[in-house]
């Protein structure tokens, strides 16, 4: 399973991220790619501690249905729910976003499991350092196949 904190993960994604460009073309959702990682940007900022999360109630009540399957071997499915403070609706400039990714994912790969498992998760509340990292790493995948890279 693909992980940040793994140094050969993480620059695979970081050089598909270089490869994106303002007007790669969108193969489902409504975010362009400067949105897409403008919001890829926030769940890091929560893994980093820099953007404090406590967990949601319907996280609490439905996380333990979904995880498995989150963190499993699977692509995330397309037009999954977003948590409405992850949602990014105004103009984005691609390569300042570009830019604050990288090192937001610098910063996390640089604090490790250890620290990463400090953070609260908005939905699924705790994980381990290594759920963190899978997490991440799929959700940059994730996004970056939206755009065909």
């Amino acid at each position: 399973m693909p992980t940040l904190f793994n140094p050969a993960d993480r620059e695979a994604l970081l050089a598909r991220l270089d490869r994106l460009e303002p007007a790669s073309p969108r193969q489902w959702g409504t975010m362009t790619p400067a949105q897409a990682m403008a919001h890829c940007a926030t769940p890091l900022e929560c893994a980093t501690g820099l953007r404090p999360m406590r967990q949601r109630l319907i996280g609490k009540l439905l996380a333990w249905l979904v995880k498995g399957a989150v963190l499993g071997d699977r692509p995330f499915k397309h037009n999954s729910p977003t948590d409405k403070d992850f949602v990014v609706e105004d103009d984005r400039d691609l390569d300042a976003e570009r830019t604050r990714v990288k090192e937001l994912v610098a910063r996390f790969a640089e604090r490790g499991p250890d620290l990463a498992a400090q953070a609260e998760h908005a939905f699924f509340g705790k994980l381990d350092g290594e759920q963190w990292g899978t997490l991440a790493a799929k959700h940059l995948d994730h996004h970056l196949r939206q755009f065909g890279v």
